[in-house]
């Protein structure tokens, strides 16, 4: 169902990006934004099920402007080298490639984000920065507390874990009343709850997060 693509940031920044079209006429766009391991077969997958769905998605390689073709998979080796090379490149390069995604995805209609983990936390800022964003869904974003005061200029969904260690339920709801507008959601479960390659991945949680998300974009996207 997909494909590479080669898309331009606006500062002539050159990156790689996993394509995945839908079968009919797109409902619209979404950006699939990877967690720390990269644009892996993993987020490759999630964007095959956006398209399966009718949208068209496009997952960028976001860590392209340290180091072309990271794919990571979930080691603790895995981890930290996903923890470093996220350190590299920072979340303003990263923002620049999402907003050329959505620019690229327009042709499709409305066009909306989801992002994980590290990617959940850029999918909140694309709502609050990145023009032409009509809908933002946010996976454990772990580092949206130091962004939370940002206003949204598209609507927001977001989805917790609350055994997510890394998240503290401290933490949401520090969210939750700086974005009193967003749907927020919580759910039994760990970090990595939608990942269905990890230990942490929670059947029950991914799918309802995945309807909920779904019938988001329905919304807001189309």
């Amino acid at each position: 169902m997909g494909e590479m693509i080669k898309l331009t940031a606006a500062d002539g920044h050159e990156f790689d990006a996993y394509k995945a079209t839908p079968s009919g006429t797109p409902k619209g766009g979404i950006c699939v934004i990877q967690e720390i391991f990269g644009a892996n077969a993993h987020i490759k997958e999630v964007a095959d099920g956006y398209a399966a769905d009718g949208y068209l998605a496009i997952a960028p390689a976001l860590y392209d402007r340290a180091e072309r073709g990271v794919d990571l998979g979930y080691t603790p080796e895995d981890m930290q080298a996903g923890r470093d090379f996220r350190a590299k490149v920072g979340d303003d390069g990263p923002m620049a490639d999402i907003a050329a995604v959505v620019k690229e995805l327009q042709s499709a209609g409305k066009v909306g984000t989801v992002g994980y983990c590290w990617g959940g936390t850029l999918s909140f800022l694309a709502a609050t920065r990145v023009d032409g964003v009509s809908g933002s869904v946010v996976y454990y974003g772990g580092q949206i507390v130091p962004y939370k005061d940002e206003t949204a200029k598209a609507p927001l969904q977001m989805h917790f874990g609350d055994m997510d260690a890394g998240i503290p339920m401290e933490d949401v709801d520090q969210i939750k009343a700086a974005q009193p507008k967003a749907d927020v959601h919580v759910y039994h479960a760990d970090h990595g709850f939608n990942c269905d390659h990890r230990s942490q991945y929670d059947e029950e949680s991914c799918k309802l997060a995945r309807e909920r998300s779904l019938a988001f974009f329905a919304q807001n996207v189309g």
